[in-house]
C-alpha cells in the first residue's frame, strides 16, 4: 500500500464543491470513480480544501491510498486521460503514508477576480464576478492594509461557523488593476470557511464608497458577522496554491 499526492485543478462550475455530497456531483466523487476505473480498486481521495459550489482551483491537494505498481509520478498522465475538461491532474507522486493534506503547516493562496466595466464579457462569466460600478482601487488597497497580520477573523467567516479558533493570520493580501479585472490576492496560515469571499465582498462595499477604509479594525476589533460586507459569489474565487511549510 502506498499514498499518492495529487495536485488537482478545476473548474468549479458545474460541481457542488469538493466534499462529497449526496445527490450532487462534486469533485472528490468525480475523482474516487476514475480512480476506481484506473486502479481497479476502491479508492477514497482526501482533499486538502473543501471548496463550495462553484470555486475553482489552480493547485488543490489530494492524497489517496493504492495498491496499484503504476509509479505515483504516473498517475496524473494515466488519470488526466478519462478525466473530463474540467478536471486536470498538475502533477502526482509518491507520499509518506501518514502524510495528511489537512493536517499539516501550510501557507495557502486565493485569488478574487471581479470584471469591473459597463457590460460583463461572456469569456469570463464563470471564473470571474462582474461588477459595473466603478470600484475606487485606492480605497480597497488601504482597506486591505488593515487585514494583514494575525487577527481574530470572526467577522470575516460565515456566521454559525463551529472551530476551536478564529485567529488566523495573513501574509499578504494585494488589490491590482489588471485592464478590465481587478484581482484580490491574498495569502496565509488558513481561512475561515467563507473568509475570503467576506473580505472580497467588504472590499468591494468599501470601493464603491459604501464604507469606510478606515472602519476595518473597528469591523476586526467586534468580531461579529454583521460588522462586515457581505459574502461575494463563489465564481469569482480561486485557490491558487497550497504550500506545504
Amino acid at each position: 500500500m502506498k499514498r499518492v499526492k495529487m495536485i488537482v485543478a478545476y473548474e468549479g462550475t458545474n460541481y457542488c464543491g469538493f466534499q462529497i455530497q449526496p445527490n450532487a456531483i462534486t469533485i472528490e466523487e468525480v475523482l474516487n470513480k476514475k480512480l476506481f476505473e484506473l486502479l481497479n480498486e476502491p479508492i477514497k481521495v482526501i482533499g486538502a480544501s473543501r471548496t463550495d459550489s462553484g470555486v475553482h482551483a489552480m493547485g488543490n491537494v489530494a492524497v489517496f491510498d493504492t495498491n496499484t505498481r503504476i509509479p505515483g509520478e504516473k498517475i496524473a498522465f494515466a488519470l488526466n486521460r478519462i478525466l473530463p475538461e474540467d478536471i486536470r491532474i498538475q502533477g502526482s507522486c509518491e507520499v509518506a503514508p501518514d502524510f495528511h493534506p489537512r493536517f499539516c503547516n501550510t501557507r495557502k493562496t486565493y485569488e478574487y477576480k471581479i470584471v469591473n466595466r459597463t457590460f460583463p464579457i461572456p469569456t469570463l462569466r464563470n471564473i470571474a464576478h462582474f461588477e459595473h460600478y466603478p470600484l475606487d482601487i485606492k480605497r480597497m488597497q488601504e482597506a486591505a492594509s488593515y487585514l494583514v497580520g494575525e487577527h481574530d477573523f470572526r467577522s470575516f467567516a460565515t456566521a454559525k461557523l463551529q472551530v476551536e479558533s478564529t485567529v488566523r493570520e495573513i501574509y499578504s493580501l494585494t488589490v491590482e488593476e489588471v485592464g478590465d479585472m481587478i484581482v484580490i490576492r491574498v495569502i496565509g496560515n488558513g481561512f475561515l470557511y467563507n473568509m475570503v469571499r467576506i473580505i472580497a465582498g467588504t472590499l468591494m462595499e468599501i470601493g464603491m464608497k459604501r464604507l469606510d477604509p478606515d472602519i476595518l479594525p473597528a469591523m476586526i476589533k467586534g468580531c461579529d458577522r454583521s460588522l462586515a460586507g457581505p459574502t461575494a459569489p463563489a465564481k469569482g474565487l480561486t485557490l491558487v496554491s497550497i504550500e506545504y511549510v
